[in-house]
């Protein structure tokens, strides 16, 4: 039976946690000039995956 692998480019983008999993915020990679210091301080933290999206994610990684 073959392994199971893991998706590489979802493991660069999700961790899991012990609530399920973390994934980091868009809108943080360019035009960054235009956006207020409060917009950008607030989109360098995580946030939880949405239990919607929680089982494409298990999917994803099996091994997480």
């Amino acid at each position: 039976m073959p392994k199971l692998k893991t998706k590489r480019a979802a493991s660069k983008r999700f961790r899991k946690t012990a609530n399920g999993f973390k994934r980091g915020q868009s809108h943080r990679r360019h035009i960054l000039t235009k956006k207020p210091s409060k917009r950008k301080r607030q989109l360098r933290r995580g946030m939880q995956v949405h239990e919607s999206d929680v089982n494409r994610i298990k999917k994803l990684l099996p091994n997480a």
